[in-house]
């Protein structure tokens, strides 16, 4: 069977088509992305603009070319922080129902956390380790602490970078003070996290897909003898000094230079900042062996649930 999973974010809509094959393992034909940025200009207030309704619409349509080009025989969708906060929700969901007869499931943020460790499962070698799993979002940030074989924690938080773009409105370049408040307030909100870090001790970290892609695909653009993983393998490498070297870079840049860096996706190119600032929070609580991107996030867990795998 074909199935096509649509992932509804506050910054990109997702597409993942795979086949169930005989022996009860997938065939992953197509992913792709599309930028929306449904949360701009609302996400604080919970309303969905008009503009950012219409970049959806747009997104979906074009996701739906694929679908029907790769003949997929059911479709799955899924929303997340921006749909599911938002006041005038309804409006954006009848608004897809009417045009492409799609039925969205808004999932809450445990939900959500759950999913996302089911497609990373897929892709990560545990050994037997803890690690903390992020996705950083535009919306919302889900945070795990989990192995091969279980939960053992996972909380999440409504600290997507869309939200704290609208919050501290940073300077470009962002200052030291700013940087600062912003630590000061994460320190405040992430106090779960800290805690069940010491009780947990994870092992390593593994970012799932968005953000970290990004982050990866800059290492690898600067140092590429130096990331020779298989392209095929859905897990890759960020090597924490690479990343720490990546960090202070981004810290110091600005909006127009951000826009030249090669491997920046123009959806990130403003937030990327607060991402940073967010990951490396973490990275300063704890020592990590290593940090991991995790390419299947929540449509990989999506797949993976509805076929039981």
């Amino acid at each position: 069977m074909r199935i096509a999973i649509l992932d509804f974010g506050t910054n990109t809509f997702n597409l993942l088509i795979a086949d169930d094959q005989e022996n009860s393992s997938l065939n992953y034909l197509h992913s792709s992305k599309e930028p929306v940025k449904l949360g701009k200009g609302g996400i604080s207030s919970r309303i969905l603009q008009p503009d950012a309704i219409e970049r959806a619409l747009i997104a979906i349509n074009n996701h739906y070319k694929t679908i029907r080009k790769y003949g997929a025989e059911k479709v799955y969708a899924y929303a997340t922080s921006a749909v599911r906060d938002a006041k005038n929700s309804r409006e954006f969901l009848n608004k897809v129902h009417q045009q492409f007869n799609l039925y969205v499931n808004i999932i809450p943020g445990d939900r959500e956390a759950e999913l996302i460790y089911k497609g990373v499962r897929q892709a990560c070698n545990f050994n037997g380790k803890k690690a903390l799993i992020m996705d950083i979002g535009g919306g919302s940030n889900e945070i795990i602490i989990a192995d091969e074989n279980k939960i053992y924690w996972q909380e999440s938080y409504d600290l997507g970078m869309a939200r704290l773009l609208e919050i501290f409105k940073p300077e470009d370049p962002i200052s030291n003070h700013k940087i600062n408040e912003i630590e000061a307030f994460l320190n405040k909100q992430l106090k779960t996290v800290c805690r069940a870090i010491e009780k947990y001790k994870p092992r390593f970290l593994v970012g799932a897909a968005g953000t970290f892609e990004t982050f990866y695909t800059k290492c690898k653009n600067k140092l590429p003898d130096k990331y020779l993983d298989p392209e095929d393998k859905p897990r890759k490498q960020i090597f924490l000094e690479d990343y720490r070297g990546l960090h202070e870079q981004l810290l110091r840049s600005t909006l127009e230079e951000r826009q030249k860096m090669p491997g920046m996706e123009p959806v990130r190119i403003e937030m990327i900042v607060l991402a940073t600032i967010f990951i490396n929070f973490i990275l300063k609580k704890w020592e990590f062996e290593k940090m991991i991107l995790s390419e299947f996030a929540l449509k990989e867990g999506v797949i993976a649930e509805i076929l039981n795998i």
